[in-house]
This record gives C-alpha cells, sequence and structure tokens, in this order.
C-alpha cells in the first residue's frame, strides 16, 4: 500500500524525533510541553492559550487534556497574531487548522502505520484510543481520516491504470 504523507504529518513526525519521540507510549503531553519549552497551567477553566502558557482545564479527564493540550500547542507552534484583533475568517482558519492538527499530534502517523489494526473497525478504534492515550471519539476519527487517505490513493492509482 502507498500511503503519501501530507506536509503536516511529515511536519509532526520531525518535530516528535527532534525531542527524541518515536513510540505511543513515550506521547505524555507533559513531557512533550517540557521539552518544547512549554508551559503548562492547570485550572477549572476551559483550556486556552493565556500569556504564553497553555492551561489546561483541570476537570478534563487525562485523555481530554492530552487533546486540549495539542489544540493549544498548534496555536504556539504553527500560528502568529493575537487573537483577539485578527479577522474572524483568518480566526476560524486557525481553529480550524488546530482542530485537524489534533489528530495528527496525538496519533501521529509514523506510530499509527505500525499498529497491527484488528479485524473489527470497533476494536481497531479502541486499539487506537488505548494506544495513544485519547478519548474513542478522537480514536475513531483519526481512523476514518487514514483509511480516507488510504482510499483516496487507491482511488488514484486505479484511474492510473485505466487511463
Amino acid at each position: 500500500m502507498t500511503y503519501h504523507t501530507s506536509l503536516l504529518e511529515d511536519w509532526i513526525e520531525q518535530l516528535y524525533q527532534q525531542i527524541g519521540i518515536y513510540h505511543p507510549e513515550q506521547l505524555d503531553y507533559r513531557i512533550i510541553a517540557k521539552k518544547l519549552n512549554i508551559k503548562l497551567k492547570f485550572v477549572e477553566i476551559s483550556s486556552r492559550l493565556f500569556k504564553g502558557s497553555i492551561i489546561i482545564d483541570s476537570r478534563l479527564s487525562p485523555e481530554e487534556q492530552f487533546e486540549d493540550f495539542a489544540h493549544e500547542a498548534c496555536h504556539t507552534l504553527r500560528h502568529a497574531g493575537n487573537h483577539m484583533i485578527i479577522t474572524d475568517m483568518f480566526l476560524d482558519l486557525q481553529e480550524f487548522q488546530a482542530k485537524h492538527f489534533v489528530y495528527h499530534f496525538c496519533v501521529p502517523t509514523f506510530m499509527l502505520r505500525s499498529l497491527n489494526f484488528r479485524k473489527s473497525r470497533k476494536e481497531t478504534i479502541y486499539l487506537i484510543a488505548n494506544t495513544f492515550g485519547v478519548t474513542y471519539e478522537l480514536a475513531e476519527k483519526r481512523l476514518e481520516l487514514y483509511e480516507n487517505k488510504i482510499n483516496y490513493q487507491k482511488l488514484l492509482n486505479h484511474n492510473k491504470v485505466r487511463v
């Protein structure tokens, strides 16, 4: 099977390798934050970026905290501008990018590809959730994104043969 990674997938793989993260069991957002010099604070308010620190909602499950960290890390690592003064369209774009980033940051493609998928879809989703420490919902969506990319590549390859 041919799988062509996106620029985002490549960027995340390079970032993780630069900080010595190669396996799912190393995906501890507190350690990642430390290695990336990102300050974390845990407070009983919704997660956000504030004055150079990522505030994580302390009421969330560890899986939800990891996902919120990834979202805010995207803003820290990949975005510029003050959300209070940028245009609504630009803010919407950054939010869309951050939501998409979460799937690839929490379940990196280079790690996902090495998993032994189960026979049933439900078992595979549980495997992803447990292996990467994410919610079932995120694991399900990440698997869907991965499968869609594989199916798209198959379609491209099939059409090349027919031409």
